[in-house]
């Protein structure tokens, strides 16, 4: 996947925890961690959204696109 997460880097900033960060986004921790570990397939725009509120950050602190150098067209 080229989608990077930097959910990891933006709580370390905010010293903040991940249950803290649970508790006041309204997501489990399971799923926070999932997310924060790079696991996730997919986030709705409405947690994003409260994970950026919360965090005070902007969604590109938070995902960042890497382009790989070996694409081709065929890909």
């Amino acid at each position: 996947m080229n989608i990077t997460i930097n959910l990891d880097v933006m709580m370390a900033k905010r010293k903040m925890r991940l249950k803290e960060l649970s508790q006041l986004v309204g997501v489990s921790e399971q799923n926070l961690s999932i997310l924060k570990n790079g696991k996730a397939k997919a986030i709705r725009f409405s947690t994003l959204e409260k994970i950026c509120e919360v965090l005070e950050c902007q969604p590109g602190d938070i995902l960042a696109y890497e382009l790989k150098e070996n694409l081709s067209l065929d890909d």
